[in-house]
């Protein structure tokens, strides 16, 4: 693939992220308004100025909504530009944090309200998994294809688990700390796993 056709799938899935964002902070707004179970797909869609099949095209459900996000292909995009001498950890964390460096502020409050409104609500908690998973596969195929071998190898599955692990453990202390700085919480998280996870104390 050209560097023109790499950027202009880039520009798209930046266009596309941004403008699920919208719709998700519209939703995010009626249902501190209104309530989660009491908000409809209709009053959301009214809101983000869209038809109900527009939002059906960016969230199959209701419940997507708020756990629903399109940084996988980015993810895999910044992924693929890291320095090729650098391990499967280094570039994992490379492409995590410099994605988080490109998302607005208004994005992190978004990101952080979804983070809150997944753990209040045991539905989305479910959904949540559904997502994870799709990304836990995503970074298995992305580091197969990296060091040459298969994602379905169990190291490697593990290791996707393992950054897994600690991206939850970022959503849940971003979720309880609304001031906190989550690409500094993320790289710091990434860097204890990349240490191997040393823990304080003896």
């Amino acid at each position: 693939m050209s560097s023109n056709n790499k950027k202009t799938i880039g520009l798209r899935e930046r266009k596309k992220a941004k403008t699920m964002a919208a719709v998700q902070m519209h939703a995010l707004r009626l249902f501190r308004e209104l309530g989660y179970h009491e908000t409809t797909v209709e009053q959301i869609a009214e809101a983000a100025e869209i038809s109900p099949s527009t939002f059906f095209r960016y969230f199959p459900t209701k419940e997507e909504v708020v756990t629903t996000d399109n940084y996988d292909p980015l993810l895999n995009a910044a992924f693929e530009d890291q320095p090729s001498d650098l391990s499967p950890i280094q570039a994992v964390r490379q492409a995590m944090v410099s994605g988080v460096k490109e998302l607005s502020d208004g994005e992190l409050a978004t990101m952080r309200e979804r983070d809150q409104l997944i753990m209040s609500i045991p539905e989305l908690r479910a959904a949540t998994l559904n997502n994870m998973t799709e990304t836990m596969k995503l970074i298995s195929e992305m580091v197969a294809k990296r060091i040459g071998c298969s994602p379905d190898d169990m190291a490697v599955r593990t290791f996707a688990g393992a950054v897994i692990g600690v991206n939850i453990s970022v959503m849940l202390h971003y979720a309880e700390h609304p001031d906190a700085d989550f690409k500094q919480l993320l790289d710091t998280a990434l860097g204890q796993l990349e240490a191997g996870l040393p823990l304080p104390g003896k």
